[in-house]
């Protein structure tokens, strides 16, 4: 599959050859969701935390006696069933990751490149590089691009000065090719690759 390759200034600079095995995948949604669904567990927290009867701060002492006041028979007032007891069986620190198969891994990062290609929505840059860190001068080039929320994915090092430039764009988010993913490039309208990136993920994917 041949697509155009532009420029920053949305100038020509030729064509590339991009894998079918690669982009040319027809998406599968199950595949997607799984991949994104590990990737935000493993990014979740999971530091939530309430106390349990035993390390609430009330007297250990039985509240009253158990037998002769008419009423329900009971311990300390630690127990869950008082107010500010502690509480059964709630959250306590934990990892929530599960594992994926790194084969279903790889072949979501495929459906998502194809599901952005099969949009409309992969644009192959010639290369994303900036003489100085400017981000007047990125965020003017990036309007002419009509590039509103995009993700950009360079080769294995991206330039220190697009990258610096680009941080305080809203929407904009650049990453080197080792660290592209799926849920990054599904949340962005556009996925702008340059040819290193191309030339990195296709050695990566295939």
């Amino acid at each position: 599959m041949k697509t155009q390759v532009i420029t920053l200034d949305a100038g020509e600079a030729g064509e590339i050859e991009l894998d079918d095995s690669v982009f040319g995948l027809e998406p599968r949604a199950d595949i997607l969701h799984r991949v994104v669904r590990w990737q935000l567990a493993r990014r979740q927290q999971g530091t939530h935390k309430v106390k349990t009867r035993s390390e609430t701060s009330y007297s250990d002492k039985k509240i009253y006696r158990q037998k002769g006041t008419g009423g329900a028979r009971h311990g300390d007032r630690n127990a869950p069933i008082f107010r500010k007891g502690g509480v059964y069986a709630g959250p306590v620190p934990r990892s929530h990751a599960h594992d994926l198969n790194k084969k279903v891994r790889a072949l979501g990062l495929k459906h998502a490149l194809s599901a952005k290609a099969g949009a409309g929505e992969l644009i192959v840059l010639d290369e994303a590089s900036l003489p100085e860190a400017k981000t007047r001068t990125l965020a003017e080039k990036l309007r002419n691009l009509g590039w509103k929320r995009a993700l950009v994915i360079d080769g294995a090092e991206v330039d220190q000065n697009f990258a610096r430039a680009a941080r305080n764009i809203d929407g904009i988010d650049v990453l080197p090719s080792q660290g592209a993913n799926v849920y990054d490039i599904l949340r962005r309208d556009t996925l702008v690759l340059t040819r290193a990136a191309v030339e990195a993920l296709e050695a990566r994917l295939k």
